[in-house]
């Protein structure tokens, strides 16, 4: 398949949820955001292009992968098309892919020492296409923000920001003022895991010049995206106030991109510092390890 025919379909996806979006069905934002939250190491066009062939896809890997951990694809299941990236070394010929299925970071120095030269379209399969042995629980959070909640705040004070309590600022639940995060007083854990996700978003996104080409409701929807999307990560139950308060469509396919691969980034970026880095690489193979 060549790759202008996969840009096309990457196109399709984003303009398939922006006419959801014209026509009122805020579900199919919901279902993108959670592919955001589960393939939040993918690149953006690859989590667009596994939302929209398949949005309830949970964990996905090659058949190679699949086999190695005693699972099969079964006989008439319809891959899942992305791209892979086609990684060599200096003296290996350009038909040499290190592998099968694209991650946005290296998976160990034999890849960051290795040159990327194209990519190329892959087929993946979610678990629920595959039988076999059953896999081992990779988080057991379900709410429970213990451990995640004490790396957050380091990560926040890692950054040089300063976090503090107040009940002053009621009914905010939070306020982010530049370097300076104050959270409300007597949340529960989870809703303050949450609020401060939100703030730190803001401290990220909208303290730059990005403050000055964004008004306020995107950039309290991207926020809360951002939120939502690290929650759902890490297997927090977020209700539909995130869904009925996200309003990223802003009348334009390509803003619409621009904020959502921003979402993605921050995202990804905050789970990078607070979720413990599993070993999720087998012969070459990456597995997204997601609930």
């Amino acid at each position: 398949m060549k790759l202008e025919e996969i840009k096309n379909r990457t196109n399709e996806a984003v303009s398939y949820l922006v006419e959801a979006l014209e026509k009122g069905q805020s579900e199919v934002l919901s279902e993108y955001l959670n592919a955001m939250a589960r393939f939040h190491q993918y690149s953006f066009g690859n989590i667009m292009l596994i939302a929209r062939q398949r949005p309830t896809a949970t964990r996905v890997a090659g058949i190679r992968t699949w086999n190695s951990l005693g699972r099969f694809v079964r006989r008439g299941e319809k891959g899942i098309l992305i791209l892979a990236p086609m990684v060599g070394g200096e003296n290996q010929q350009s038909d040499a892919v290190a592998t099968e299925i694209a991650t946005d970071n290296a998976a160990d120095e034999r890849k960051r020492e290795a040159q990327l030269y194209g990519f190329r379209a892959v087929y993946v399969f979610d678990v629920s296409q595959t039988e076999g042995k059953e896999l081992p629980s990779l988080t057991d959070v379900e709410g429970d923000v213990s451990g995640y909640r004490e790396r957050l705040v380091e990560y926040v004070e890692s950054k040089g920001i300063k976090l503090s309590y107040s009940e002053k600022i009621a009914p905010a639940k939070g306020l982010s003022s530049g370097k300076r995060i104050t959270l409300l007083t007597g949340m529960q854990p989870a809703e303050e895991f949450s609020t401060l996700v939100h703030e730190m978003a803001h401290e990220m996104l909208h303290r730059s010049e990005r403050r000055t080409l964004t008004n306020k409701e995107v950039r309290e929807t991207e926020a809360e995206a951002v939120a939502f999307v690290v929650c759902q990560s890490i297997g927090l139950e977020t209700g539909t106030a995130s869904e009925d308060y996200i309003r990223l469509w802003n009348g334009s396919a390509k803003l619409l991109q621009e904020s959502l691969e921003v979402v993605r980034r921050t995202a990804s970026v905050i789970l990078g510092g607070i979720v413990p880095k599993p070993a999720a690489t087998i012969d070459g193979d990456a597995v997204a390890n997601l609930q």
